[in-house]
């Protein structure tokens, strides 16, 4: 074996463990937050540059959604996914707020492009990543998903999105917890 096959086979192997290991939260614990954690109180800067603070969306349910990059194919599903019953959402009265590591120039183009009314957070630092305990494997977020009550508290968690119809999936819980 040569030098560089044993140094390809150690970087694949850390890249594995990166993407496997469980995401070390703000608040001390391991992995993402469960159901029944109280949300945390963050502020980010939207698309608009406008400051955003999850605390105001507490009395409403709200939706925080990670994803890995902007103009990505998934990533792309995904936001066209839920602007697409957008207004379904707005007429729950849930709050919505997409969260990547992308900067707000780049959110503001994606935005634009797509047609997206929902704010796009701009989480360069990662911390919304980390106090969510969101892992990151290449730079990059893992896609997931969580429903917050009126209350702040976490209602649901999904970590195994299909970006496709998972707007629809969480709309459909949002509708069943009005009843």
């Amino acid at each position: 074996m040569t030098l560089k096959t044993i140094l390809g086979s150690l970087v694949g192997l850390m890249l594995a463990a990166a993407g496997c290991a469980e995401a070390q939260r703000a608040d001390g614990g391991t992995g993402l937050l469960p159901v029944g954690s109280q949300a945390p109180d963050l502020t980010g800067v939207d698309q608009d540059g406008v400051t955003r603070q999850l605390k105001e969306a507490f009395g409403s349910p709200a939706v925080v959604y990670f994803y890995p990059k902007d103009e990505t194919p998934g990533c792309t599903k995904e936001a066209c996914a839920f602007r697409d019953v957008w207004k379904q959402y707005e007429a729950a009265g849930v709050k919505l707020y997409g969260v990547s590591r992308d900067t707000s120039s780049s959110h503001q183009a994606f935005a634009g492009k797509h047609k997206l009314t929902f704010p796009l957070i701009s989480d360069e630092s990662g911390v919304w990543a980390d106090a969510f305990g969101v892992a990151t494997r290449l730079g990059m977020y893992q896609r997931v998903t969580f429903l917050l009550g009126r209350d702040g508290k976490i209602l649901k968690v999904y970590d195994n999105v299909n970006p496709g119809v998972h707007a629809l999936d969480v709309l459909k819980d949002v509708e069943a917890l009005a009843k």
